[in-house]
């Protein structure tokens, strides 16, 4: 089963016109993506966005799609490798596309991220459609209610994020830096002395001869004694090359230019990252993204009058499980102890099973309620 088979319901629209958006911004979309991810530097920055994404759980008021969402969102994803490919394809196209699929009473029974090439926004009985081009040349067309839609760098269009052209300069920069180390390393490697003849008047034939007779003889690596005998027609001069490379300090602010962009630190990417660090990386990088997620599905999968009912799907991600150990202990200690927290609740955050009685809430024996703190106070009885 192929990719287009999840849409066999779906013709190509023949009639069709452009989408005109406000301000008459072009209706397609070619996003600079896909290429960028050969590069080490830009995988090592998607990679933990993507990873720490894929630890949200999703809570939904309707228990079937919360499942779905969790364990088995189409035939190939699980919950987790759902949310990387989502977060991975964000980061790379900027415009992430999930296909919402539904039965025949129009619930949503599968969610597939929409690998495209490309896209161009049409106009349909008056309503709005994507007309999606895929790497083997495929079209397809889906309409607009039928596609969540994230964006990062929401600007210029109404539908799309901008492209990634403005980091593009500078991966070309390493890319050179890069090549330009390989090439100076295998020129120092393969010169390295130059071979007089003596002897007037030599063919090249015999120069080339008496080359690669001296290169069999000492330069190869069965001349375990390391020593070269000549006679007195031939001189031998070592030559030693030293390459000039890119300083480290410049490869690492280049390096660090990448990362800026994207929004991770060393820290995060080499995951030695401190609780403080974590927490920011969280905060500013990882929560945007749920909220934007949970906000554009619960928009896309309820009808008005289901969502009027409070129907609802939130992503989140468990904080606790960014703390140390000794910030976890400090929580049970402070919180659950004093009915802030459930032990199960700080179990979840703990990666340990829930145990039985452990959703109850707790108290201290030392802690009374705080009207009877007042009345202890003023001397009066509790």
């Amino acid at each position: 089963m192929g990719v287009l088979s999840w849409f066999k319901s779906n013709k190509i629209i023949q009639r069709s016109t452009k989408w005109k958006e406000l301000g008459g911004y072009n209706a397609t979309f070619i996003p600079f993506g896909d290429n960028i991810y050969k590069s080490d530097v830009v995988r090592s920055c998607i990679r933990p966005l993507a990873e720490h994404t894929s630890k949200a759980n999703a809570r939904c008021s309707d228990e079937k799609v919360e499942y779905m969402l969790n364990y088995q969102p189409n035939m190939y994803m699980t919950g987790k490798d759902f949310l990387a490919k989502v977060r991975t394809r964000l980061e790379l196209q900027n415009t992430a596309f999930i296909y919402i699929m539904r039965d025949d009473k129009g619930h949503a029974n599968g969610m597939y991220p929409v690998p495209y090439q490309s896209f161009e926004a049409i106009e349909y009985l008056n309503g709005l459609f994507l007309r999606f081009t895929f790497g083997s040349g495929a079209k397809l067309v889906l309409p607009w209610e039928d596609l969540a839609v994230l964006r990062k760098d929401y600007n210029e269009s109404d539908i799309a994020g901008d492209d990634n052209l403005a980091i593009i300069d500078m991966l070309k920069t390493i890319s050179t830096v890069n090549q330009g180390v390989a090439n100076a390393v295998k020129a120092t490697a393969n010169l390295r002395g130059i071979l007089k003849s003596k002897q007037a008047m030599l063919t090249p034939e015999d120069v080339k001869k008496q080359k690669d007779e001296f290169v069999k003889d000492y330069l190869n690596l069965e001349n375990e004694g390391g020593i070269a005998s000549l006679d007195a027609s031939q001189e031998f001069t070592p030559i030693t090359m030293s390459p000039t490379i890119t300083s480290w300090e410049t490869m690492k602010e280049f390096r660090e230019n990448v990362q800026r962009y994207f929004g991770v630190s060393d820290a995060i990417v080499m995951s030695n990252y401190t609780e403080e660090q974590m927490e920011a990386f969280y905060e500013a990088r990882i929560e945007p993204f749920l909220i934007a997620l949970s906000e554009e599905l619960t928009k896309k999968i309820f009808t008005e009058r289901e969502k009027g009912f409070g129907n609802y799907v939130i992503y989140e991600a468990n904080k606790l499980q960014f703390a140390s150990m000794k910030t976890k202990i400090s929580i049970y200690k402070e919180i659950v102890l004093y009915g802030g927290m459930t032990i199960n609740e700080w179990r979840a955050g703990n990666n340990m099973p829930p145990l039985e009685g452990g959703d109850t809430p707790i108290m201290r024996l030392d802690a009374a309620p705080v009207d009877d703190t007042k009345g202890d106070s003023d001397g009066t009885e509790g």
